[in-house]
């Protein structure tokens, strides 16, 4: 799986930077610096010697923490679409990714077998096909058909289930065809899409940046006894944050199929092409041009124009 979300946003407001990239960062140096501040490493360790540095920081050191963070943000922001990489799954089999990749495949299986009727056809009460019905939402939701798409971790999987499922049953890849309809959308539905692009990210930072804090917090509380359970905090962070980002993908994923469902046409109308008549003339158009922009075949080669309007009377 090539990309994390579908596709990046390609420019970052002050307000998407602040959540996803600094405000992570500067938890991560506080929580990092107080431990310093503290003692560690050592054996003597005291809240209370943390509290008292903290307290007789200058405005100059201040100004130079707050600095550092934002530089340290700004160079690690370009990183964000591997970082979402990281949690989907992506790296080598040799590191674990094989073992977790059949336990994912054994929960969709299971998932499936709840979304089965058992049964003649008719004969299953209200509630069974209820059960089955919510099962095969869920799994739609979270796992991709094809076998080969499914990844090592939860979050995989719903970004893969995304790109299997956004706009399939039309005849488009949504990896191929996203970058072009993202432009067309009306900007409510692009304020729905970024709103759960932002959330997805910033999960997805605040995941990695207090995983790595817990392991520097460990090294450096290695030798202070107890204090060391002081890293299972954002160690738990870590864990919060990773479920928050699986929840985040499945809000994208619903904003992205329904940006397909409802703005495919106007792509169409946006590339000055007819806007077919059945379903069947749909995928066939869909599948052309995913095929141009994905390998550079020829295009769809009958256009349509809007005709101009009659001048006004008197002219």
């Amino acid at each position: 799986m090539s990309l994390g979300p579908v596709v990046p946003k390609a420019l970052d407001g002050s307000a998407r930077f602040f959540s996803v990239a600094y405000l992570p960062t500067y938890a991560a140096t506080v929580f990092v610096l107080l431990l310093v501040w503290a003692g560690a490493p050592g054996a003597d360790v005291s809240l209370r010697r943390a509290w008292h540095t903290a307290t007789a920081v200058g405005a100059g050191q201040a100004v130079w923490i707050v600095v550092g963070t934002t530089v340290v943000a700004v160079v690690f922001q370009p990183f964000q679409l591997a970082v979402v990489r990281l949690l989907e799954g992506g790296w080598p089999e040799a590191l674990g990714a094989g073992p977790l990749r059949a336990l994912q495949r054994r929960r969709r299986a299971r998932l499936a077998a709840r979304a089965e009727l058992a049964g003649p056809a008719g004969e299953q009460s209200p509630a069974q096909v209820q059960r089955a019905g919510a099962a095969a939402a869920v799994l739609r939701r979270r796992y991709p058909l094809p076998d080969h798409l499914v990844r090592p971790t939860a979050l995989g999987n719903v970004l893969a289930a995304l790109r299997d499922t956004a706009g399939r049953d039309h005849g488009w890849d949504a990896t191929v065809a996203w970058p072009w309809l993202y432009p067309v959308l009306g900007d409510r539905a692009r304020a729905v899409v970024d709103d759960g692009r932002d959330s997805l990210d910033a999960a997805a930072r605040l995941c990695v940046t207090t995983a790595v804090t817990a392991l520097v917090s460990t090294a450096l509380l290695l030798r202070s006894g107890w204090w060391i359970l002081l890293a299972l905090a954002p160690a738990a962070v870590a864990l919060l944050a990773y479920h928050g980002a699986v929840q985040a993908a499945l809000t994208y994923g619903d904003a992205v199929r329904a940006a397909f469902e409802l703005h495919r046409f106007d792509l169409l109308q946006a590339l000055h092409l007819p806007l077919p008549d059945s379903l069947q003339e749909e995928r066939t158009l869909a599948e052309a041009l995913c095929l141009h922009w994905r390998q550079g075949l020829p295009p769809p080669s009958r256009y349509l124009h809007p005709v101009d309007s009659p001048p006004p009377p008197g002219t």
